[in-house]
C-alpha cells in the first residue's frame, strides 16, 4: 500500500512538473508565430491606429489562460475619429486556445483581458462613431488565407478601468470610474447568449445637459441575447442595483446603418420609497441621511423606437411613477409630511416637446391637518391644453420642517383654490376657462446666499374667466405686500377685458434688484438694478386710443438705475443708467435719461405718448419726440450680422437691422463720435424718425477726413434677409488720398483711386436693396449725380496707362485734373458716364461712356491733339478696370444690363 502511494505521488508531482514546465516552455516555443499571428489579424481587421510598448506571452498573468499581452495599449478610433482615442490601457491580454494552437497550429483567440484602461467612446452629431474600427466582411473571410488567427470569444474582462460614453446625436453622456466588468458567452458564435457581471464605483449619467444620476454605485446581473449578424441585443433578464435601488432592464437595441432601433423598460416595483432617494444625486443622499422616509414606489420608464439623426426620426420616451403610503420626517420635525401619494404619467412621443404629455392624476399629502392635493393634466407646449385642480391649505412653516427645503426658511399660510381647463393660445386670444383664488398670509422667505429675508409678505388674487377668452378674462390682486431691508413694497391691480383693457392699479415702494436677486441666486447669473415708484394707473385701453385722456387718470414717478433691458430686434441689452419717468395721462415724460449700448452711450429728454395702448395692444403705436445726445455711438454693435457681435452669439446666420413696424418716434440727434464700418463720423447732427418700419435721417451734417458731409438717408426692412434703403450725400472738398485711406466704403468702391491726390466734392444720390449682409444689390441700385474734381492728381489708373501706352503720349499716363464736372447715372448695375473734357500738357481728351459695378468697361474717348484740339484720335477702351483694353476707333457693344430680380438677393461683386 505503501509503494502504491508514493508511486501515486510520484506519478502526480511529476504530472505537475511536467505541466508547470511545459507552461514554461509554451511561450519558449510558440511566441513568434502566436505575436506574428495575432499582428497580422490586427493589421488585417483593426481600422484604427494601433500601438503597444511591448509584448509577451505568459500561462501566469492570467492563470490558467495562457494570454499574449501587449503593454501601454493604444487605439485610435474609426473615421471621423481617427486621431481620438478609443481605448488606452496598461495591459490588454488575449487568451489563446491550447487545442487549437496544439493540433490544428491556428492562433484563436477567445478572451480578452483589460486592465487599468480608458475607454472613450463617442457618436457626432450625424450618428458617426469611433467605434467602427473591426472589419468583419464575410466575402473576405472566406478567401483570405494570409492569417491563420481567428477571434472566437467566450469571455471578456474588464478591471479598474474608466469608461466614458458620449453620444452627441443622442445628448447622452455616461461617465463610469472603477468599472469592472466581466462577460461570458459562445461570442463565436453568430447568435449567442452574453452573461455579465458588473460593478462599478462611480456611475454618472447625463441626458439634453441635465445630470439624472450623479456618483453612483452600480451592481449588476445581465443576461443578453446578441446576434451579430444582425448586430442586435436582446436584454432578457438584467438585473440593476444603483446603490440600494433595485431595478429590472429588459429590451433591445438594434444598430442600423445611421442609427438605432431602441426597444427599453426599466422599472421598479414596489420598491421603499428610501432606497429611491439613494439613487438620486448627492445632495439628496446627504439630504436623507437626516430625514426618516416611508412608503413605496414603482417606476416604469420605456423608450421606444427609431434614433435616426440624419431624417430626424426620434423615438418615444414614457415615464411613470406611484408613490403610496409615503412618509417624510425631516431631523424629527414635530409634524411629519404623512399620506404621501402620487401617479404621475408623461410622455413624449418621438421625443417632440409639442406633443408632450403631463398627467399628474393626483398628488397628495398631510402636514397634521393641513394639505396639499392636485390633479394637472396637461398637452403641449405652444399651445398647451390644461385641465388642473390644484388646493391647498398649509403652514409653509410646517411644510419647510417636515421636507427639510435646502437653503431656504419659509413661513406663511398659504391657501390656494385653482380650477383651470382648456386650451392656451395666445396667438389666437384663447385662455382656458378658469377661477382660482391666491391667499398668502404673514409670509417670509430667507435664503443661505443673503443675510436679510424677505417678510410680512401679503397677497390675496383672484383669476377668473367663465368663457376662454381674453374679453371675460379677470384679474385682480387686493392688495400683493412685503418689506425688503425695511422698505416695504405695495402693488394693487384690477384688469377686465383683455381684448380692451380695463385697468386700475398702484404701485409704491422701492426696491434694490441686485439685494433681492441674492436673495434667490443662481450660479452663472447677475442681476442688478434699482427701482423706485410711485405710480397709479386707471382707465380703459380703447380711451387711451380714442384719445379720451381726459377719462384717464394715468399719474406718477418712476426711477430706474442701472437696469438692463432686452429687444428681439438688437443683439446687445440697453443698460438704462438712470431714468427718471414722469407718467401724465397717455405720456411718460423722459427727465435726465442715460444709457449705454456696448461701447455706445445716451442722454435723452422728452417724452413718449400712447404708451398704455403700445403696452396692452399688439397694435398699439408709440409715439414720441426726444432730444437725443451722445459723446460715442457704435452703429456695428446695432447690427444683428456684425463680426464682433457675432463673436459672442452661438448663431452665424445674418439678418438686415429690422426697425420696429409699431414705432412712431422723432428724434433731434447730436453726437460727438460715431463709427461705423470703419468710417469715423465727428460733430454728426441731424433729425431721426422711425415711423411705420422705416428710419429716415433728415438734414443730417458730420465732419469726415477734414470735409463737412450733409446726407438724408431712407431705411426699411421687407424682411429678416432683404431692405430698401435711399441716401443722398453732398460732400465739398474732401481730399481724396485720405478717403483711400481711412475709408473702407471709398477703398471698395473706388479702388482705381489707390495713387490718386488732391481735392473732389461729390452730390450724389443713390436707392436701391440690401441683402442679409447689409451689402447693396447692385442690380438694384438707381440713381446718380456730380464728381467734381477741383485739383487731382491721377496717379496710377490703369486706364489711362493703358491709352498712353497705346498713342505713344507719357503725358496721358498720370494726369493732373483741375475744375472738372463728371456726371453720371447708376441703373441695372451700369455706371453711365456722360460726356466731360479736360486739358493736360496740351492735350484736350474727352470722355464718356459706361462701366459696370463688376469692373467692364464701355468707354469712347477723344483725344484732342495740340494746340487746339481741333484734330482728335478716336480711341475706345473695352477690357475691365483691371485689364483694360486701348484700340482705335469709336464702334464698340454696348455692355450688357443686369435687371434686378426680386427673388435673387446677392449682389453682384464689384
Amino acid at each position: 500500500m505503501k509503494k502504491i502511494i508514493f508511486k501515486s505521488l510520484k506519478i502526480f508531482g511529476a504530472s505537475i512538473g511536467l505541466i508547470l514546465l511545459l507552461m514554461f516552455l509554451f511561450p519558449i516555443l510558440f511566441p513568434g508565430k502566436i505575436e506574428k499571428e495575432i499582428k497580422e489579424f490586427a493589421n488585417h481587421k483593426i481600422n484604427g491606429k494601433l500601438n503597444f510598448k511591448e509584448a509577451h506571452l505568459s500561462f501566469f498573468n492570467h492563470f490558467p489562460s495562457l494570454t499574449l499581452s501587449l503593454n501601454s495599449f493604444l487605439l485610435k478610433g474609426s473615421t471621423p475619429f481617427a486621431n481620438d482615442t478609443l481605448v488606452a490601457a496598461n495591459e490588454i491580454a488575449f487568451g489563446i486556445n491550447l487545442k487549437n494552437l496544439i493540433f490544428d497550429k491556428s492562433v484563436t483567440i477567445d478572451k480578452i483581458f483589460l486592465s487599468d484602461a480608458i475607454m472613450n467612446v463617442k457618436v457626432n452629431e450625424n450618428g458617426e462613431a469611433n467605434y467602427n474600427v473591426y472589419s468583419s466582411n464575410s466575402k473576405e473571410n472566406s478567401t483570405d488565407t494570409t492569417s491563420a488567427t481567428a477571434l472566437r470569444l467566450n469571455k471578456i474582462s474588464i478591471e479598474n478601468s474608466h469608461l466614458v460614453y458620449n453620444d452627441k446625436s443622442t445628448k447622452i453622456l455616461i461617465d463610469a470610474k472603477g468599472f469592472n466588468y466581466l462577460g461570458k458567452g459562445d461570442l463565436d458564435k453568430s447568435i449567442f447568449d452574453l452573461k455579465t457581471e458588473a460593478n462599478i464605483d462611480n456611475f454618472n449619467f447625463t441626458f439634453g445637459d441635465e445630470h439624472y444620476l450623479k456618483n453612483k454605485k452600480i451592481n449588476a446581473n445581465l443576461i443578453t441575447k446578441i446576434n451579430t449578424n444582425s448586430l442586435s441585443f436582446l436584454f432578457e433578464q438584467n438585473n440593476l442595483k444603483i446603490n440600494k435601488l433595485p431595478i429590472d432592464f429588459t429590451g433591445k437595441l438594434d444598430f442600423l446603418k445611421n442609427g438605432y432601433d431602441l426597444d427599453f423598460k426599466i422599472q421598479s416595483n414596489n420598491s421603499l420609497l428610501n432606497d429611491f432617494f439613494t439613487a438620486l444625486p448627492p445632495k439628496y443622499v446627504t439630504w436623507l441621511e437626516k430625514t426618516k422616509v416611508k412608503g413605496t414606489t414603482s417606476l416604469q420608464l420605456t423608450l421606444k423606437g427609431k434614433y435616426i439623426a440624419s431624417t430626424n426620426e426620434k423615438p418615444d420616451l414614457a415615464l411613470n411613477m406611484k408613490i403610496r403610503d409615503g412618509e417624510i420626517n425631516y431631523k424629527n420635525a414635530p409634524i411629519p409630511a404623512t399620506n404621501i401619494f402620487l401617479n404621475f404619467d408623461a410622455k413624449l412621443p418621438a421625443l417632440d416637446t409639442e406633443k408632450v404629455k403631463v398627467n399628474i392624476d393626483s398628488v397628495f399629502f398631510n402636514l397634521g391637518t393641513d394639505y396639499v392635493k392636485a390633479i394637472i393634466k396637461t398637452e403641449g407646449l405652444s399651445k398647451p391644453k390644461i385641465d388642473a385642480r390644484i388646493q391647498s391649505a398649509v403652514n409653509l412653516g410646517k411644510l419647510d420642517l417636515a421636507f427639510g427645503i435646502q437653503n431656504m426658511d419659509l413661513k406663511g399660510q398659504l391657501n390656494l383654490d385653482i380650477n383651470s381647463k382648456g386650451v392656451y393660445d395666445a396667438k389666437n386670444k384663447i385662455v382656458p376657462i378658469t377661477k382660482g383664488s391666491i391667499s398668502f398670509k404673514n409670509g417670509y422667505i430667507k435664503t443661505d446666499y443673503y443675510p436679510n429675508p424677505i417678510k410680512n409678505i401679503n397677497l390675496v388674487a383672484s383669476l377668473s374667466d367663465n368663457s376662454g377668452s381674453l374679453k371675460d378674462l379677470k384679474v385682480n390682486i387686493s392688495p400683493a405686500s412685503f418689506d425688503f431691508e425695511g422698505k416695504p413694497i405695495y402693488v394693487k391691480a384690477n384688469l377686465e377685458n383683455l381684448e380692451n383693457v380695463k385697468y386700475d392699479i398702484k404701485a409704491k415702494g422701492e426696491l434694490d434688484l441686485a439685494k433681492i436677486y441674492k436673495v434667490f441666486s443662481q450660479k452663472g447669473l447677475d442681476i442688478k438694478g434699482y427701482i423706485k415708484a410711485d405710480v397709479s394707473f386707471q382707465g380703459t385701453q380703447a380711451d387711451a386710443v380714442a384719445g379720451n385722456y381726459h377719462k384717464l387718470n394715468n399719474k406718477g414717478t418712476l426711477l430706474l438705475r442701472n437696469i438692463k433691458t432686452n429687444s428681439d430686434y438688437l443683439p446687445k441689452p440697453f443698460l438704462i443708467t438712470e431714468g427718471e419717468f414722469v407718467f401724465n395721462q397717455d405720456k411718460m415724460n423722459f427727465n435726465n435719461f442715460s444709457a449705454t449700448y456696448g461701447q455706445s452711450n445716451f442722454s435723452m429728454n422728452g417724452y413718449m405718448q400712447n404708451v398704455i395702448d403700445y403696452v396692452l395692444s399688439e397694435k398699439g403705436i408709440l409715439k414720441g419726440n426726444f432730444n437725443l445726445k451722445a459723446n460715442y455711438i457704435n452703429v456695428d454693435e446695432f447690427m444683428p450680422n456684425s463680426a464682433k457681435n457675432q463673436a459672442t452669439s452661438n448663431s452665424s446666420s445674418n439678418s438686415v437691422v429690422v426697425i420696429p413696424p409699431n414705432l412712431d418716434l422723432q428724434f433731434n440727434c447730436v453726437a460727438q463720435k460715431v463709427d461705423f464700418d470703419e468710417l469715423k463720423m465727428e460733430n454728426l447732427k441731424g433729425n431721426v424718425s422711425i415711423n411705420k418700419g422705416v428710419l429716415k435721417l433728415n438734414k443730417s451734417g458730420f465732419d469726415i477726413i477734414g470735409s463737412n458731409v450733409k446726407m438724408d438717408v431712407v431705411y426699411g426692412s421687407e424682411s429678416l434677409e432683404k431692405a430698401f434703403f435711399e441716401f443722398e450725400v453732398l460732400a465739398k472738398e474732401f481730399n481724396v488720398k485720405r478717403a483711400y485711406n481711412e475709408i473702407k466704403m471709398f477703398r471698395e468702391m473706388a479702388s482705381a483711386a489707390q495713387s490718386a491726390e488732391g481735392i473732389v466734392s461729390l452730390d450724389y444720390k443713390v436707392a436701391g436693396k440690401l441683402n442679409s449682409q447689409m451689402m447693396p444689390i447692385y442690380p438694384s441700385l438707381k440713381g446718380g449725380g456730380m464728381l467734381s474734381v477741383k485739383n487731382v492728381k491721377m496717379k496710377g489708373f490703369k486706364m489711362f496707362g493703358a491709352v498712353s501706352k497705346k498713342t505713344g503720349k507719357d503725358a496721358i499716363k498720370n494726369p493732373d485734373l483741375s475744375k472738372v464736372d463728371i456726371k453720371s447715372t447708376i441703373k441695372n448695375n451700369i455706371i453711365t458716364i456722360e460726356r466731360f473734357k479736360f486739358k493736360v500738357a496740351g492735350f484736350r481728351p474727352r470722355i464718356e461712356g459706361t462701366t459696370s459695378f463688376d469692373g467692364r468697361l464701355n468707354i469712347k474717348m477723344r483725344l484732342g491733339l495740340p494746340p487746339l484740339g481741333i484734330i482728335g484720335i478716336p480711341l475706345k477702351i473695352t477690357g475691365t478696370q483691371e485689364n483694360p483694353k486701348v484700340g482705335f476707333g469709336r464702334k464698340t457693344e454696348d455692355l450688357e444690363e443686369t435687371q434686378y430680380d426680386e427673388t435673387k438677393a446677392e449682389p453682384v461683386k464689384p
